[in-house]
């Protein structure tokens, strides 16, 4: 295995599973069928880990005359986020797979695209989170399909109810995103 610069090399005896790899697992779902699924999953993960370091960044440097309900519900949204990931991860785990982590495993799954580290105006700031709220529901939405074709009622279950906190929380980004609002138009400027 090639080192990479930014990556810390262990000892290989102490691996118990390549990262993507899908060892047997005590759900008894077929090795196929588990393989599939956990490389639809690391593609959940891998969204909500971009989503939630972006929505965290947003609550880092959220300015102006609506700051604190926005600041409320960033970090709120955060903390759903990180319940989200954990639920999932937990399920790649159950389903005999290591969840997507780290920059390489992020981006080889991920939906969405990582923001440039840069300081947005929150109004646009906004705009992408609730679009990568929007790409990862579209996603879900294919992958409770996937997961109900292949059988897996549990995962589908875990998606479903996941999604509507994916669908509330976009519904709330949109009503702060709309046109009308209580700032005066001169304070915006």
């Amino acid at each position: 295995m090639m080192s990479t610069p930014h990556l810390r090399s262990h000892d290989q005896s102490h691996v118990r599973q390549e990262w993507d790899a899908v060892a047997d697992n005590e759900l008894h779902l077929e090795q196929d069928v588990a393989k599939e699924l956990v490389t639809a999953l690391n593609s959940e993960v891998s969204g909500l880990y971009i989503l939630f370091n972006q929505v965290r960044k947003h609550y880092w440097l959220v300015e102006g005359a609506e700051l604190k309900p926005i600041s409320d519900f960033l970090e709120d949204t955060a903390d759903r986020l990180t319940e989200m990931t954990d639920d999932i991860a937990i399920r790649i785990s159950a389903l005999g797979g290591v969840p997507a982590c780290g920059p390489m495993g992020i981006r080889q799954h991920a939906p969405i695209f990582i923001e440039e580290a840069h300081h947005y105006d929150i109004r646009s700031s906004l705009e992408r989170d609730l679009d990568g709220y929007a790409t990862l529901a579209v996603q879900w939405r294919e992958h409770i399909e996937l997961a109900d074709q292949l059988g897996d009622k549990a995962t589908s279950e875990l998606l479903r109810r996941h999604l509507k906190t994916l669908e509330e929380d976009a519904h709330v980004l949109s009503q702060y995103l709309a046109d009308d609002t209580l700032v005066l138009h001169d304070a915006t400027r």
